[in-house]
């Protein structure tokens, strides 16, 4: 079967940093060119990649020998140029947050769906096998019925002219750090979880993005999801599931290095045990997977990303903002 051939709609870092190698190294992907604004930097990028270099993002949708695009833009931009991509009749893999309101998240899949391209949200943690390993332990009753879910993404305060502090491009925590923990109470909770109360912090550059926050999520049983996301944090990327029996705690949850042998604790009243799993590169997982999606034809509408964007747009429209 023949490569996806892929285009890249911007430079942004976490594109040249780790979504480009991915996307030169998965067998079902080939990176043909890299599109920017900016000429100059268009061609570094290319020229980095080995592959060509497009000045304009429409120019790149233009091209007939491009199958799907992968797009890093700043969240406020998702929504214009993911529409331009689907009309354009190309794939699209676009970085979280999809967009930036419910609203266009679900007029993007319905177009996605009526046209029969494939749209996916790039979250990558959840392509990682130590979370399917997870969920086997708690499917196989290692810690009982599960009680309760905590989970939580922060990272240290960023140069001010980072863009995540700044409304005008999509940035604050909720949307970069935030959908981490709530995906993942999707990814093991269920999709019926409802946000029940939610606080968001305003802080950073000129205080017009919120700069941390938590959220308590709830199944229809009762099972809460305590979450917490943050900008100005000491690090932490980790989950706990509490069970009736036991406990299950992974760190370094949702960006682990491709060489990092990922490590689950399994507390039961037994004892404690420490399972040791084998790398994995959730970069190339996620690339493997949207190519995958494209070559079998597989345009289902993106449930969970779309239950995620529900969430979220839950969480922000309830918190109390201080």
């Amino acid at each position: 079967m023949d490569p996806v051939r892929i285009g890249v709609l911007g430079c942004a870092d976490i594109a040249r940093r780790r979504m480009l190698p991915a996307l030169r190294a998965a067998p079902g992907a080939r990176l043909v060119a890299v599109a920017s604004r900016d000429a100059a930097k268009a061609g570094a990028t290319a020229a980095e990649s080995g592959c060509e270099a497009v000045t304009g993002y429409a120019a790149l949708l233009e091209r007939d020998d491009i199958d799907a695009v992968y797009v890093p833009l700043p969240a406020a931009l998702h929504a214009e140029w993911v529409e331009a991509a689907l009309r354009a009749g190309k794939h699209v893999l676009a970085e979280k947050p999809l967009t930036t309101d419910l609203a266009s998240t679900r007029r993007l899949m319905a177009l996605a769906e009526g046209t029969g391209r494939v749209l996916r949200e790039n979250v990558m943690f959840v392509h990682h096998s130590q979370h399917a390993a997870v969920r086997a332990l708690v499917a196989d009753g290692a810690i009982g019925e599960p009680r309760s879910f905590r989970a939580e993404f922060s990272i240290p305060r960023l140069p001010d002219s980072d863009i995540r502090y700044d409304a005008a491009l999509g940035g604050g925590a909720l949307w970069d750090t935030g959908v981490y923990p709530v995906r993942a109470a999707l990814h093991f909770l269920g999709d019926r979880l409802e946000a029940e109360a939610a606080v968001l912090v305003r802080g950073g550059p000129g205080r017009g993005v919120d700069t941390g926050g938590t959220a308590l999520l709830r199944t229809p049983e009762g099972v809460c999801a305590q979450l917490a996301f943050g900008l100005d944090h000491g690090y932490r990327s980790a989950y706990e599931i509490t069970g009736s029996e036991g406990r299950i705690t992974v760190d370094r949850a949702f960006t682990p290095p491709a060489g990092h042998p990922p490590l689950v604790r399994l507390e039961r009243r037994t004892g404690a045990e420490e399972i040791v799993l084998a790398p994995d590169d959730q970069v190339l997982a996620a690339v493997t997977a949207f190519t995958a999606a494209v070559r079998t034809g597989t345009a289902a509408p993106d449930g969970p990303a779309l239950r995620q964007a529900e969430l979220v747009e839950a969480v922000r429209g309830g918190a109390r903002v201080l």
